[in-house]
């Protein structure tokens, strides 16, 4: 039986931790756990068999390290194909004929994505290629990508599976207390880019025990239309008597998690510190207890790597800025390949309120596959909006697509034939929101039923291509009342049709309507409220536009959805002060507006040439330190707060320190900072036997910022070389990083060499 085929009736059981069994067998600190699968064959099996019997209807194979990282190419494929082959031997002692299923199991690579890390995209999906490839040939049953604590990461590894093997994919990620990836992604934001990329399975493991991730299951199970996956540890490891134990007992772990199975989860098993005792506890409560029905959820949204934004409970507004029509300083700067104005203008539009933000580059004289691509990846390094990607060339679509972290809004296809046999097949790839355009071959109809019935046949072909109304927007075309009195009521007639009739939300790019008007900010203002009373969900506008914000606030405040009008009184309050109307609320805190600390704005916003050359112009007034003092230290510890409080992820802080290093780089040149005696001498490295740097690199990023000295071993570093490099250097300090259960007995051999 397949095993989708078996999940449709059934829970299904997977099997628990697998490093700390193997370390009860011995395996030593440093030990690459997955060589154990060619050196120990007999335990990896008695393993497997133990979960099996305990009544793991699937188990997942000793692979979870096992890359081109770590391996060549040759002893990859044979650690693959043994781990395939004890799998599937255990499983036929145990179950017979009986359906039971291998999960190859795929974990991270250790490295951070570009631009946070050095690690490009495109070289992270050949790694994982490698593996699925191998997993399909050895006979795995599905593709269990698990652990993942970046959602970018996590797409290249589901690109690459879905890309290079037929087999079913379930994908687990790491949540910590707060319910975020470490790169800032919440539960709603993976359900939205996991299910546009067609998984079949979502989850979390490792993380937390159980009743921690309570809260991650109950929104997995609000958002997604496919499986929910838990697999918790038994809680949080300590020590005791040179042992590492777990502070959630069996009974506890299987009372929970079967009460998550009660509301919804249909996959269950473990992560660290779970045994087979805990798969067969679990199993135990689980008998008798019957599936809940996967329902689809039917929510329209569109996500960036920290969360998702849904359609329908409020109007979503698109910032419209970055889009050369009209704009003669932004023509120029896509000419110049001038970046930072262009992150300038996300910055401005997000600090006004925008929900998602256009990117437009389309201009003639440029490559426009090259400046989306360039766009989407700089824009997305510093800001936390969704983005809609804009351009009507197939090509840089889906080049700009494929580098998105996220689900993207896509802008846009239409009613011609040759626009959705073009579009749809992206959109169906790599997921999207897609803007569709009630035009055809003939036009744009001028009437409400002309438009109504071009929107009816988008989605009846969008169905063909397995891409369902909740991912579809429509776009029914301000036109010019100007040149036809009848084009605003055609307009707002189709938007009310469309969204009683077909079920789908709308959307328009409000301005087209008063082309050739004088004071058009009046007429798009009311444009735009009588838009929103017959059905429209979002508007592509000018968050500038004071008439236009007024009239969302309006609106949001007369239909309920400004609680207590919180926001309406922040944005009227600034109204004296600004003649564009702006939201206050600025997700980083404490971030200077005002021109009087351009470089602290520019780090905390991650802008890292601005930061470069407004630290050159400063340092021609203002004393070295002054600068270090007064601008770079304040910014970062902005951030640092900022990130403290959940405000600021990963992603901000790290593009915050390289805006810093930019600006010290410059600052070097006028002054020696740190001292030559070492006494700020910091020794980094990742343990023996363990090749996740992220964060190493992290901590080395900051504290050069700081005025440390860094002295970076790399990873896999045995203890006797940290030793080593503490005397060699005489350094007070030293960090040590590791990810994985199984070498955390390198660290505590490390710093047992330390101390003594």
């Amino acid at each position: 039986m397949h095993i989708l085929e078996f999940l449709k009736e059934n829970i299904l059981v997977f099997d628990g931790g697998m490093g700390t069994l193997l370390q009860k067998e011995g395996l030593a600190a440093g030990e690459l756990p997955e060589r154990w699968n060619l050196t120990h064959p007999d335990v990896i099996r008695r393993v497997h068999m133990q979960y099996y019997a305990a009544g793991s209807r699937v188990v997942t194979t000793n692979t979870f390290g096992a890359n081109c990282l770590k391996f060549d190419k040759a002893e990859l494929e044979e650690i693959v194909s043994a781990a395939l082959s004890h799998a599937k031997w255990a499983r036929a002692q145990v179950y017979g004929s009986e359906a039971a299923f291998v999960a190859y199991d795929m974990g991270p690579t250790g490295r951070l994505l570009k631009p946070y890390g050095d690690f490009d995209f495109e070289e992270a999906v050949a790694v994982f290629q490698e593996n699925v490839i191998l997993a399909e040939k050895y006979g795995a049953d599905l593709i269990l990508i698990e652990t993942m604590n970046d959602s970018y990461e996590t797409k290249a590894a589901v690109l690459a599976a879905k890309e290079n093997t037929s087999l079913p994919v379930f994908v687990t990620n790491v949540y910590d207390a707060q319910g975020k990836l470490m790169t800032g992604a919440s539960p709603s934001a993976m359900v939205a880019m996991l299910e546009g990329l067609s998984v079949d399975a979502i989850g979390a493991n490792c993380s937390l025990g159980p009743v921690q991730l309570r809260g991650v299951a109950e929104e997995l199970l609000r958002c997604a239309s496919v499986p929910v996956m838990m697999q918790p540890n038994a809680g949080l490891p300590r020590s005791e008597n040179g042992a590492t134990v777990y502070d959630v007992t069996p009974d506890e772990y299987a009372d929970e998690v079967a009460d998550q199975v009660k509301k919804g989860v249909r996959i269950v098993g473990g992560c660290c510190g779970t045994t087979p005792v805990y798969i067969a506890k679990l199993t135990e409560k689980l008998r008798g207890v019957t599936p809940v029905p996967i329902t689809e959820k039917n929510i329209t949204c569109v996500s960036s790597y920290t969360h998702s934004v849904e359609f329908g409970a409020s109007p979503i507004l698109i910032g419209e800025r970055i889009n050369p029509t009209g704009k003669k300083r932004l023509k120029q700067a896509l000419k110049d390949g001038d970046i930072p104005y262009i992150l300038e203008q996300g910055i401005s539009q997000e600090e006004k309120g925008v929900q998602i933000l256009d990117v437009n580059v389309g201009l003639p004289e440029i490559d426009e596959g090259d400046m989306l691509c360039r766009c989407v990846t700089e824009l997305q390094a510093i800001l936390t909006l969704p983005l809609q990607i804009d351009t009507a060339d197939a090509a840089a679509m889906e080049r700009a697509l494929r580098l998105y972290n996220g689900k993207a809004m896509v802008n846009s296809v239409n009613g011609k034939a040759e626009s959705m046999h073009a579009v749809f097949p992206l959109v169906k790839k790599y997921g999207g929101l897609v803007v569709a355009l009630t035009l055809d071959e003939n036009g744009i109809p001028d009437s409400v039923e002309g438009r109504v019935s071009i929107a009816r046949r988008i989605v009846e072909v969008a169905a063909q291509y397995g891409i369902r109304p909740k991912d579809i927007i429509f776009d029914t075309l301000a036109m010019t009342v100007s040149a036809d009195p009848n084009a605003g009521l055609v307009t707002l007639g189709a938007l009310k049709r469309i969204r009683e009739e077909l079920g789908c939300h709308t959307t328009l790019g409000v301005s087209n309507v008063s082309f050739g008007l004088p004071s058009r900010d009046t007429v798009n203002a009311s444009f735009f409220t009588a838009a929103l009373e017959n059905g429209l969900s979002a508007a592509i506008m000018n968050p500038n536009s004071t008439e236009m914000m007024k009239a969302y606030h309006a609106y949001k405040v007369l239909h309920g959805l400004d609680e207590n009008c919180a926001a309406y009184i922040a944005f009227a309050s600034a109204l004296p002060q600004e003649s564009a109307a702006t939201s206050p609320a600025v997700p980083m805190g404490d971030v200077p507006t005002d021109d009087a600390h351009p470089l602290q704005k520019a780090v905390i916003k991650g802008l890292t040439q601005q930061a470069q050359a407004i630290t050159a112009a400063l340092l021609e007034t203002t004393d070295p330190l002054s600068v270090v003092n007064e601008e770079i230290i304040p910014a970062l510890d902005t951030v640092g707060k900022g990130f403290e409080a959940k405000t600021v992820y990963l992603p901000q802080l790290l593009m915050s320190a390289e805006a810093a290093k930019a600006a010290f780089e410059c600052i070097k040149s006028r002054m020696q900072i740190g001292d030559a005696d070492g006494s700020r001498t910091v020794i980094l490295a990742t343990v023996q036997g363990d090749i996740h740097d992220i964060g190493k690199n992290i901590v080395k990023l900051l504290m050069e910022n700081y005025g440390f000295r860094v002295i970076d071993l790399g990873r896999d570093v045995a203890p006797e070389t940290v030793v080593d490099a503490v005397i060699a250097h005489h350094a007070p300090l030293v960090a040590l990083s590791a990810l994985m259960t199984t070498t955390v007995p390198a660290m505590e051999e490390t710093i047992r060499q330390l101390k003594e």
